[in-house]
């Protein structure tokens, strides 16, 4: 069964970057699958953040949009979550998430990605401040 385990979060100021990666062992996926990062903020639901499907396709939530970017590594089984231009409503615990197989239509590769019952990380906590 694969495990996934985050690393980068971190505490900064607004306008601030960080990277996320989240690196799977166990069972390599293959495709079809879906990777991605949902977050949570204290008091919030669950949201989900960014996500990619092994055909290339990409989705982000709106508020992400030009500013986080999502990619992946298959030589290290690694993905990553970009984030440049930090806001303080960007702060809360981000979770790294894969799912094979991902088989979907008529809806993002982000939903797609909560739908198909996906491996979840542990976490890593993502502070802004202003």
């Amino acid at each position: 069964q694969a495990q996934l385990v985050e690393s980068g979060g971190g505490s900064v100021q607004t306008g601030g970057s960080l990277r996320l990666s989240c690196a799977v062992s166990g069972n390599p996926y293959s495709p079809p699958y879906c990777l991605g990062w949902f977050r949570q903020a204290p008091g919030k639901e669950r949201e989900g953040v960014a996500a990619l499907d092994s055909d290339g396709l990409i989705s982000y939530t709106d508020s992400v949009k030009g500013r986080f970017t999502i990619s992946q590594d298959n030589t290290k089984n690694t993905f990553y979550l970009q984030m440049n231009d930090l806001k303080p409503e960007d702060t809360a615990m981000y979770y790294c998430a894969a799912a094979q197989p991902c088989v979907y239509r008529s809806m993002t590769t982000l939903q797609a990605l909560g739908a198909n019952r996906p491996h979840w990380g542990q976490g890593t906590q993502v502070t802004v401040s202003s």
